[in-house]
C-alpha cells in the first residue's frame, strides 16, 4: 500500500482568472467563485483551502504601483476573514485557513477572531501565521519600516505564546450551562492571563467560548533558517518551498530536525510543498498551455514584479540576460532564495520564466502528473502538496481539472484520501 499524502490549495480573495475569455469579472467579489471552489475541493477530500493575504499596494517594481495594478499582483484583493466564514458555512469537512499578520492584529483581537471562526466552522479553522515582509505594509500601520527579520520572528514567537495563552484562558469544563443554578460558565475556570513580555502586554481572558480544537490549527511558511525554526516550533502544517526533489527533501529533514529539537514529534508537522501543475487532456496539450503561459508578453514583467512585491526588491534594475548578483532582503528571504537559485548561472529572464516550476516538472495529463507527484513524494518522504496557479489566478476550468481529473487519478493510486475521518482540521492533518 503506497504512503498517502495530504493536499491543500493556496489562493486569495480575488475574482479568479480575470485574463481568461470566461473571466468572472467584478462578479467574483461576492465570494461565490471561492465557495464553489471550496465545495469542489471538499468533494475531492482536500485537507484545507489556504487564503493568502497582504496588506499593501506594492511599489517595489520601478518605484511605482503601475506593474502591481496593471497585472493585478497582490492587488486588488479583499479581506480573507469574511470569505473564510462564507466557505465554512458552505462546507462540512474542508479546513479553512486564513492569513492574519502579527504586525497588523493586536494579539487579543486575532485570538478572538480565530476562536470565533473555529466555532463557526465546527473546529475547521486554521491561522496562517505571517509577520509581513514589506515596508509598504508597515507604513499602513504607523511604522516607517519593518523591524529586522530576526526581530520580527522574535516578536512573533512571543505573539504566538500570547494567543496560545488566550486560547487557554477558558479551561476545560468552564462552560457548565447549569439550569438549576442558572450558571452558564464557572468563573473559577475563566482566568486572566496577565501576560507581560518584551513586546506585548495582555490581560485576558478572552470573552469568547473555547475553540472546538482547543486552539485553531497553525499554518506557516518558513523559508529562511530562522523562518524554518519558527515554523517547526509552532506549525501544524507548513507551506514549503524548495527547488527540486533534492532540496525539498533537505528542507523537510531540516524542519523535522528543528521540530525534534524543541520536543515536538516531527510527524505532527505536515509539510505541503507549493506546486503549480499545468494539466491537459494529453501531455502535448498541457505542454502547449505551459508554453503559451510563459511566452505571454507580460509574463516576465509580471513575474518579476510579483516576486519583488514580497521581497521588497526592484528587479527592474538588473539585466534580464545576466545572472542576478547575490542579494539579501529584510522581506521574504526564503522566497528570494528559491527564486534566485543561487549558483545556477541562470539569467534573470530564465529565473522569471521558471518561477512557478520550482525545479520540478508537473506538466501533463492527470495520469502523468499523478505519477510524477507519487515519485516526488516517494523521494522526498512526505507530506503532501499545496496546489496553486501562476499569480494565484485560479479558474473554474483549472479547479475542475484538479478536483475532477488529477485528484481522482491520485485516489486510484491510493495516494490521497477518498473520505474524511476526522471532524476538525487538526484531526484531518494528523490522520496519516
Amino acid at each position: 500500500m503506497p504512503k498517502r499524502f495530504h493536499l491543500g490549495w493556496f489562493t486569495n480573495f480575488t475574482p479568479g482568472d480575470w485574463t481568461s475569455a470566461v473571466s468572472t469579472g467584478t462578479g467574483g467579489w461576492d465570494g461565490r467563485f471561492h465557495v464553489d471552489m471550496a465545495q469542489a475541493m471538499e468533494r475531492a477530500c482536500f485537507d484545507y483551502i489556504m487564503l493568502e493575504d497582504t496588506l499593501m499596494v506594492s511599489e517595489a517594481y520601478r518605484g511605482t504601483s503601475e506593474a502591481a495594478l496593471k497585472h493585478a499582483l497582490q492587488v486588488p484583493k479583499l479581506d480573507p476573514m469574511p470569505l473564510a466564514a462564507m466557505i465554512g458555512a458552505a462546507t462540512r469537512h474542508l479546513g479553512v485557513v486564513g492569513t492574519m499578520s502579527t504586525m497588523a492584529y493586536p494579539p487579543y483581537m486575532l485570538a478572538r477572531l480565530a476562536v470565533t471562526l473555529d466555532n463557526m466552522t465546527g473546529g475547521r479553522f486554521g491561522w496562517n501565521i505571517v509577520t509581513s515582509g514589506e515596508d509598504a505594509a508597515a507604513q499602513n500601520f504607523g511604522m516607517h519600516e519593518l523591524p529586522p527579520r530576526e526581530q520580527r520572528y522574535e516578536m512573533a514567537d512571543e505573539y504566538v505564546e500570547v494567543v496560545k495563552q488566550l486560547f487557554g484562558s477558558w479551561q476545560p469544563g468552564a462552560v457548565v450551562m447549569d439550569r438549576e443554578t442558572g450558571t452558564y460558565a464557572d468563573f473559577t475556570k475563566v482566568r486572566p492571563i496577565n501576560f507581560e513580555g518584551k513586546y506585548f502586554r495582555v490581560r485576558g481572558p478572552l470573552n469568547t467560548v473555547p475553540a472546538p480544537q482547543g486552539r485553531p490549527a497553525f499554518v506557516q511558511a518558513g523559508g529562511s533558517p530562522r523562518g524554518r525554526r519558527f515554523a517547526a516550533t509552532h506549525a501544524d502544517s507548513i507551506i514549503a518551498t524548495a527547488n527540486g526533489a533534492k532540496a525539498m527533501k533537505q528542507y523537510r529533514e531540516d524542519v523535522r530536525a528543528h521540530a525534534a529539537a524543541v520536543g515536538r514529534n516531527p510527524d505532527d508537522v505536515k509539510l505541503l510543498y507549493l506546486v503549480y501543475p499545468t494539466l491537459g487532456e494529453t501531455d502535448e496539450e498541457a505542454r502547449e498551455r505551459h508554453r503559451r503561459t510563459i511566452s505571454h508578453p507580460n509574463f516576465i514583467e509580471a513575474s518579476l514584479a510579483a516576486i519583488g512585491s514580497i521581497t521588497d526588491i526592484d528587479f527592474s534594475v538588473y539585466d534580464l540576460d545576466k545572472p542576478l548578483p547575490h542579494l539579501t532582503t529584510n522581506g521574504e528571504q526564503g522566497s528570494l532564495d528559491r527564486f534566485a537559485q543561487w549558483g545556477s548561472g541562470k539569467t534573470l529572464r530564465q529565473l522569471a520564466g521558471e518561477r512557478f516550476e520550482g525545479g520540478i516538472d508537473l506538466i501533463g495529463s492527470p495520469e502523468t502528473v499523478a505519477d510524477k507527484m507519487a515519485a516526488l513524494m516517494e523521494e522526498i518522504g512526505g507530506d503532501g502538496f499545496l496546489i496553486s496557479s501562476p499569480f494565484q489566478r485560479a479558474s473554474r476550468r483549472f479547479v475542475a481539472e484538479v478536483c475532477e481529473g488529477l485528484v481522482p487519478a491520485l485516489q486510484r493510486r491510493g495516494l490521497v484520501r477518498t473520505e474524511y475521518t476526522g471532524k476538525t482540521l487538526r484531526e484531518t492533518l494528523l490522520e496519516f
